[in-house]
């Protein structure tokens, strides 16, 4: 799929999941006077409510954080197909959408933490919550200077490039970390959170945000996006 490409078509692959439910809600958001940054405002407000719910142990709760976040998951896809259909993109819309990313994730694996650290009564879970949400918050701020270090460069009413997946296992496996396991994540929370098991994400976080960064520094992975 081109720079040129149409931004509401029909998704040509499986993956990721969350473009076959964001491309139908674009068709109906871009004809009312909605703005790509209303929506990413909609988008930071179901992520803060779903990290909140996870604070809770109570599995209900987490199920309807998993869902506030599949909500945030769709409507973070929405606002840039909406901005690229409406020819709306602009720098601050790139910009603001990128913080949305990081608060709502660091967000979700505080809540996470304290989540888990009330139902096992053990206090470490928190922390490693906060690993998680550093990890993120590193990735943030490592994106954000690469980006401004190439002066910006990053065509913001461009649809997004689908290349090849890389050859090499190194960066085969970089890739499924940085890229498909992002893109589809929220599908992982919500059944995780319907087995009751979303405890099980805050080490994971802890651990795997510190790959997803420094990932970055790898080449053959840096150059494959989803």
């Amino acid at each position: 799929m081109g720079a040129h490409a149409d931004p509401l078509a029909r998704p040509a692959r499986v993956f990721p999941l969350v473009r076959h439910l964001s491309v139908p809600l674009s068709r109906l958001l871009v004809r009312s006077p909605v703005t790509p940054n209303q929506i990413t405002a909609v988008s930071l407000i179901a992520a803060m409510g779903g990290a909140w719910c996870f604070t809770y142990p109570d599995q209900r709760a987490q199920i309807a954080g998993a869902l506030l976040f599949l909500a945030f998951y769709i409507l973070d896809n929405c606002d840039g197909e909406v901005a690229r259909a409406k020819q709306l993109s602009t720098r601050f819309g790139l910009y603001f959408d990128t913080l949305v990313d990081w608060v709502g994730h660091a967000a979700l694996f505080v809540g996470l933490g304290i989540g888990a650290a009330a139902h096992w009564n053990q206090r470490w879970w928190f922390w490693l919550g906060v690993a998680g949400a550093a990890g993120g918050t590193i990735n943030y701020f490592l994106g954000l200077y690469m980006d401004l270090s190439a002066g910006g460069a990053r065509d913001t009413a461009a649809t997004p490039t689908v290349r090849a997946e890389p050859e090499r296992w190194i960066d085969r496996l970089g890739y499924v970390l940085r890229e498909l396991a992002r893109a589809d994540f929220c599908f992982i929370l919500l059944a995780l959170a319907l087995m009751g098991w979303s405890w099980a994400l805050v080490p994971a976080g802890a651990i795997g945000a510190q790959v997803y960064w420094c990932a970055a520094f790898i080449k053959g992975v840096r150059e494959h996006h989803v």
